[in-house]
C-alpha cells in the first residue's frame, strides 16, 4: 500500500456522497474594497450539495501579499483540513474569508494549491467565455 495515500474517511462512510470538481470556462476575479485579490482563467467549480458551489482558484493566481494566514483550521471529512486567510483590504469583513485544503484527501487532490473565498465577505465576479 502507498504510504502517502490519504483516503477520505467521509467517502468511506458515505460512498454515495458526490462532490464535483469542474473547470470554469471563463475568468474569476475576486476583489475587496476595489483591490483585486485574485484573477484566474483556471478556476475550478466545486459543487457539494446541499451547499452552494465554490470557485477554487489556483494559488499562482492569488495575490498572497494581500492575505494573512490565520490560526483557524477546520476538518471536512471529505476534503481534509482547511486552512484560512484574512483578506486584508476587506478589513474585519475579510477575517477568514479565504480557505484552502493544502493537503486534501486523495479523492479531492485536484483542489490542492487552490483557494476559495466566501462570497459574502469579498466580491467574486465570474465572467463565462
Amino acid at each position: 500500500m502507498d504510504q502517502h495515500a490519504n483516503p477520505s474517511p467521509g467517502f468511506r462512510r458515505n460512498p454515495g456522497k458526490v462532490i464535483t470538481v469542474e473547470p470554469f470556462n471563463g475568468r474569476v476575479v475576486v476583489f475587496a474594497n476595489g483591490t483585486i485579490i485574485a484573477s484566474s482563467a483556471k478556476a475550478k467549480m466545486v459543487t457539494e450539495p446541499p451547499h452552494p458551489f465554490s470557485f477554487y482558484i489556483p494559488f499562482e493566481d492569488i495575490d498572497f501579499r494581500k492575505l494573512r494566514k490565520t490560526e483557524r483550521s477546520t476538518l471536512c471529512p471529505y476534503k481534509g483540513d482547511a486552512s484560512y486567510w484574512n483578506v486584508l483590504p476587506a478589513g474585519e469583513t475579510g477575517n477568514d474569508a479565504m480557505w484552502a485544503y493544502e493537503q486534501p484527501f486523495d479523492e479531492m487532490a485536484e483542489i490542492r494549491a487552490h483557494g476559495a473565498f466566501y462570497p459574502d465577505r469579498v466580491t467574486i465576479d465570474a465572467t463565462p467565455r
